[in-house]
């Protein structure tokens, strides 16, 4: 704070604190509370809101375990409410999008931080932020486009030998929903990798290779080890905006591949029941921050690491 009032004054320095406190507690603090609050009201008419039967409890959370389907999972036939598979289905996709973000991203952002020319750095940057010029919603659109039964990559892999016949890719469970997460935010796990392999001293990469190690080697011992602040920042983003995601799930996605955001906003525009979304929403939250903690301890992950 001291360094905030001797760059900018004492008057500029309150301006923004009041700012960033207005953005704080208008914005996000005092929303959250509302919808936590409604999610323990009954959904009601209007004339009965307030009255006897205005009551708190957890009725719109235990919806969640309504309305069994029945699956079949390697040979064994079980039950299970629907609204619980589509959140662990979203929690399992969201995973396997934020692994194959940082498959993608590693290598590039190694590339990026180490190979490249520090003079083409700028050029290659720009080329990267270019998509994030365009809006979600184009982008999203843009891969139905490619992804259609007549689409350019259909005619790409017909044109190459690859297929026999058009796939549908829309159609196939959650393939279309992975492709378009993963072009939606790999950046966020590129960028942070790169910030953290950019401060790896170089002279440890060539004394391993002095000494005889293989690439593979070198990168398991000196660079991922190095890289894991950025691994796990890229990684909680990737995965808490992927399970947050809406549009991308909703344009790309099948009859078969429901996200569990999709239910959330039934409930708040198809069923008006703000209450129970508000409901689903904190379950959200609440599990995937969970889950995202218990990650965390089993790669022995620090809060602290994220943050640097």
């Amino acid at each position: 704070m001291q360094d905030l009032i001797r760059r900018y004054g004492p008057g500029l320095t309150l301006l923004m604190g009041l700012l960033v406190a207005f953005w704080l507690v208008m914005l996000v603090i005092v929303p959250n509370i509302t919808l936590f609050e409604q999610s323990f009201r009954p959904y009601l008419p209007v004339v009965e809101v307030g009255g006897p039967k205005d009551t708190y409890s957890l009725n719109n959370y235990l919806k969640v375990f309504d309305g069994n389907v029945d699956r079949s999972f390697l040979g064994f036939e079980f039950s299970i409410p629907v609204h619980v598979l589509t959140f662990w289905l979203t929690i399992f996709y969201s995973m396997v999008v934020t692994f194959l973000c940082f498959l993608l991203a590693y290598p590039l952002a190694y590339y990026m931080a180490k190979i490249v020319n520090p003079r083409s750095l700028p050029t290659l940057i720009l080329m990267l932020f270019i998509p994030l010029w365009v809006s979600e919603v184009l982008r999203a659109f843009a891969w139905w486009i490619i992804l259609a039964f007549k689409g350019p990559l259909n005619a790409l892999l017909l044109g190459l030998g690859l297929i026999e016949d058009p796939i549908r890719w829309t159609n196939m469970g959650y393939t279309g929903v992975v492709i378009g997460l993963i072009y939606t935010y790999v950046l966020f796990m590129l960028f942070p990798i790169y910030n953290a392999i950019q401060s790896l001293d170089t002279n440890q990469i060539e004394a391993a290779e002095d000494l005889g190690a293989p690439w593979w080697k070198i990168h398991w011992r000196i660079v991922l080890p190095h890289s894991k602040p950025g691994i796990a920042s890229g990684s909680v983003m990737v995965f808490m905006l992927s399970a947050g995601s809406l549009l991308v799930p909703s344009i790309l996605g099948s009859t078969t591949s429901q996200w569990f955001t999709q239910t959330i906003d039934q409930w708040f525009k198809d069923a008006l029941d703000w209450n129970t979304a508000s409901a689903y929403a904190f379950l959200l939250l609440l599990l995937c921050t969970v889950f995202v903690t218990i990650a965390m301890r089993l790669f022995r992950v620090k809060l602290s690491d994220i943050a640097k």
